[in-house]
């Protein structure tokens, strides 16, 4: 029973984190301000220069997933002097997983008559354990979108992902945009129908 629930614990776990719409997201806002009223936003760029890290490709999907959000309800970008300014910051980290699997063989038992209790013996065979460790290694990114009141240069919401990165171009061009529209789940507004 004890390996059975083990085994499904490990199984869950894999599922969990290989799903490639995992990502952790938090977000805090500013409540006081009525969000509706926010009509224009642009974006001041990049914290301590954080794009450079990314190539033009994914700069341009982030910002383009951002903007086809921030359009969903109702706001426009313009080149400057939005009613906020957005910045964005990103960090990557490499990461290792460490897994490791025991397999317990050995037998414990009973031996019993064919009817009833029988006569029967408790008997201890040769145990054998053996642990097997794997190491994976892989990218973890940080991804944190800022957004400022230009008027008076307070934070006025602040939304935060953290997910795998897929290596594979073809799947970041996929999964970006679908990761920002999760963290936007987390902004006061829905978007418009």
């Amino acid at each position: 029973m004890k390996n059975s629930i083990k085994t499904i614990s490990i199984l869950l776990m894999m599922i969990l984190f290989s799903n490639p719409n995992f990502a952790q997201t938090t977000s805090d806002y500013d409540k006081n301000t009525d969000f509706t009223k926010i009509k224009t936003y642009n974006f001041a760029g990049w914290e301590k220069n954080s794009d450079e890290i990314l190539n033009d490709f994914d700069k341009k999907r982030i910002t383009d997933a951002l903007r086809n959000e921030f359009s969903a309800r109702g706001m426009n970008l313009v080149a400057s002097g939005g009613d906020v300014e957005i910045t964005l910051y990103i960090v990557i980290s490499r990461e290792t997983s460490t897994t490791a699997y025991t397999n317990y063989n050995g037998s414990i038992g009973y031996y019993g008559g064919r009817r009833g209790w029988g006569r029967g013996y408790g008997g201890i065979g040769m145990s054998s354990t053996t642990t097997t460790f794997s190491e994976n290694d892989y990218y973890k990114g940080t991804f944190v979108v800022d957004m400022y009141s230009n008027d008076s240069k307070e934070l006025l919401w602040q939304g935060v992902i953290t997910t795998v990165i897929k290596e594979n171009p073809e799947k970041r061009e996929k999964s970006i945009p679908k990761k920002v529209k999760k963290l936007m789940k987390k902004y006061p507004l829905k978007p418009v129908k």
